[in-house]
């Protein structure tokens, strides 16, 4: 189905959302059409975000918002659904759509394949009614399944479209780019050199598929490394739940600025208890880029201050190589927190590889090597 033929059926003029690779067509839809404007069309934090803010545009216009996610969304959800939307609360009409990863039958990564599984019960269990838009769905099925939807949404329920893989189609081209100069796996490649036999800790999509490959290229062990293939926006808990039990060892944490935005409650977190072992690197390009390089607010906000704000000690910003490797091992001689903010270009290698080892297995190799040290 065309992806303007969806909007025009829809019939809807506010969308707020976090990107997804599998609703690429609708992202680069509305980044065409509207860009980022505060009237029209918004690139939250988180999916919970997302809600909120068009459940208040629900409030101000009386008029039904669109929130789009990927499925792994829906967890962030639930809360908003179940405490603010569900007509037994406040009756607030929405429309999900909703990227299907992992979809039974169809081969994806680890992380999607339970959320997968489960993608339509859990809309099923928030009293959310769907409808599943394939290759082959119609204009006409869908005009239908849309007259439905507005009966229950005109008595302030929910509904969701799940958007099969290469369901939507012609997207128009939009190229997302940056000034920043440092290429985000040479910057892994520094970190890496930098710190040696200690665990990293690093973040979803293509950061961790870097370190992998980095670790191949190196002929190093993977045992140093745990990739957080999913749960985007929590590897820097993962790595201070990690740090509290190795106090005296160093954690490093390589994140994203997708992630850190997603639960930015975590740098507070971090800052508050202020382990002495953890360096948290955030590779910031301003971008969803695993999903597509939809931007993020990131590029608009000092997260240095933040970090200090949240109690970091120790919080800097580079945007070269020689700043970075400085930064790195000033990182290293010190017994303190740090927050080093990486200003990165948008781009990955075309031939970027996947982890060759299964979830299971770099838990184990992990938590083996944790052991020795």
């Amino acid at each position: 189905m065309k992806v303007e033929s969806l909007v025009k059926i829809i019939g809807a003029d506010f969308y707020t959302g976090v990107p997804d690779s599998q609703l690429k067509a609708l992202c680069n839809y509305l980044m065409d059409t509207y860009g980022i404007d505060q009237k029209h069309h918004i690139i939250a934090a988180n999916e919970g975000n997302c809600t909120a803010l068009a459940a208040g545009y629900h409030l101000a216009t009386g008029k039904v918002p669109v929130v789009y996610m990927q499925n792994s969304g829906e967890g962030n959800i639930i809360n908003p659904v179940a405490s603010l939307l569900n007509d037994k609360v406040y009756a607030i009409p929405m429309i999900f759509i909703v990227g299907w990863r992992g979809e039974p039958g169809v081969h994806d990564e680890p992380q999607h394949i339970y959320q997968g599984e489960v993608t339509v019960k859990l809309l099923d269990d928030m009293d959310i009614k769907s409808f599943i838009i394939s290759k082959d769905t119609t204009e006409e099925e869908l005009g239908a399944v849309m007259a439905d939807f507005r009966n229950l949404l005109a008595n302030g329920k929910q509904v969701a479209f799940v958007v099969r893989k290469g369901a939507l189609t012609n997207a128009p081209e939009v190229e997302y780019k940056n000034d920043n100069k440092m290429i985000r796996e040479e910057i892994i490649q520094h970190i890496v050199k930098a710190t040696g036999e200690d665990p990293i800790v690093s973040t979803t999509g293509k950061p961790s598929r870097e370190l992998f490959e980095t670790r191949v290229a190196n002929g190093q062990s993977h045992k140093y490394d745990f990739l957080t293939v999913g749960s985007m926006g929590h590897t820097s808990s993962i790595a201070l739940g990690v740090a509290i039990n190795k106090p005296n060892q160093r954690i490093w944490c390589v994140d994203g600025d997708g992630a850190v935005l997603m639960h930015m409650g975590s740098m507070a977190v971090l800052g508050a208890n202020a382990p002495k072992n953890v360096v948290h690197v955030v590779i910031n390009n301003g971008a969803h880029e695993t999903v597509g390089g939809m931007p993020t607010v990131a590029a608009k906000i000092d997260l240095v201050a933040i970090a200090k704000a949240c109690g970091y000690p120790n919080a800097v910003c580079v945007d070269n190589f020689a700043d970075l490797d400085k930064e790195l091992e000033a990182a290293k001689s010190r017994n303190e927190l740090s927050f080093i903010e990486v200003k990165c270009s948008i781009g990955a290698r075309d031939d970027l590889g996947r982890p060759t080892t299964t979830a299971l297995e770099n838990k184990q190799n992990f938590m083996d090597y944790l052991k020795t040290i």
